[in-house]
Parts: C-alpha cells; structure tokens; sequence
C-alpha cells in the first residue's frame, strides 16, 4: 500500500506544483532550463509504474460493496471519461461547456472506479486520483482567473472525440486485465 499511497501523493505534487502558480512553474524552467521538461515527464511515468505497482501488490481489503449496477455504470463513465479526454486535445464544443476535460475525464474516472470497486486501495487510488483532479481545477482557476469561452465549433466536428473515446474504450476493455489483474466488467467474466 505504500507504493501506492507514494504514487499518487508524489502524482498530485508534481501536478499541482505548477497549477498552483505559474512562477514556481517559471523559476524551474530558468533553473533547469530544457531538461525540466524530461525531469517532469519522467517523474510523472515514475508515478504510474509506482500506483500500477502499489495497486497490484496492496491486498483488496474490503470497505465497501460496490452496487450490484456499479460495473456497468463504471464503464459508461469511463467511456465519458475517455470523451472528455480526448476533447481536451481537439477543437470541440465540450470546451465551450467544460473548461478543464481532461481534468474532469480523470474525475469521471475516478468516480466510476469508485463504483465498481469497493477496496481500500481503489479509494486509494481512484478517489486520491479525483480528488487531486478536482483540487487542480480550483487552483487553475485560482490562478488564471477568468475564463475566456472558446468559440464555437462546428457539430460535424464533435464525432472526432467520439471516435478517440470509443478506440481508447475498446483498447483500455482489452488491456485491463493486464495492467490492473482484474477484468473490466468482473462480472462478465468466466
């Protein structure tokens, strides 16, 4: 358990560093110049591999039962998740309607793994993962001030996210068993 605890504390610092303002941003960019961007990114893989690895090896022990309706309601707010995700990198009008995507993709998911798994390292990882989502809102919100509204996109460009979210579903249903050891949908399974 404490690799995962490690992971996602270390995950939330690393995000919430910058977001909480922009001149410790700054000050390590001229410290470090170049080489903040690979320091950073390579922080953030140590992060996954830390909670993967924390999450697999802490024994599930049970807080709560997850409701009998909760897988299925955690995959459709995975596939919303990975929606919102894929938006934040495209010119969408979910932009016009939610200014932060990404970071509300990651607390939908959180959310939705809430719901379908009931252990202490779930609440670990998925509720510390949302909770950190939402805490980098505020403080980018905090920090910018107010928010400029995108301009609008036209509909016929909106089946872009959809399709990003349904080929990111599709492949995270196929290869979640081998990152988490558990099936997507437990109970579909033999």
């Amino acid at each position: 358990m404490a690799l995962l605890v490690i992971g996602v504390l270390f995950w939330s610092g690393l995000h919430l560093l910058p977001s909480a303002g922009i001149s410790v941003r700054t000050i390590l960019i001229e410290r470090l110049g170049s080489a903040y961007q690979g320091l950073f990114a390579l922080g953030i893989i140590s992060c996954v591999v830390l909670m993967v690895l924390g999450w697999r090896s802490a024994p599930p022990t049970v807080v709560y039962t997850p409701p009998a309706w909760g897988s299925l309601a955690a995959n459709v707010l995975v596939f919303l998740a990975l929606l919102l995700f894929a938006a934040s990198a495209m010119a969408t009008n979910i932009k016009r309607i939610i200014r932060h995507p990404q970071l509300a993709g990651v607390a939908t998911w959180g959310v939705a793994h809430l719901l379908g798994n009931g252990e202490l390292r779930s609440l670990v990882l998925f509720g510390g993962l949302a909770l950190w989502s939402v805490a980098a809102m505020v403080f980018i919100n905090r920090r910018d001030g107010a928010r400029e509204e995108p301009q609008p996109q036209p509909l016929s460009d909106e089946w872009k996210p959809l399709a990003a979210a349904l080929v990111g579903f599709v492949v995270l249903y196929v290869v979640h068993p081998y990152i988490s050891g558990v099936p997507a949908t437990p109970h579909l399974s033999p």
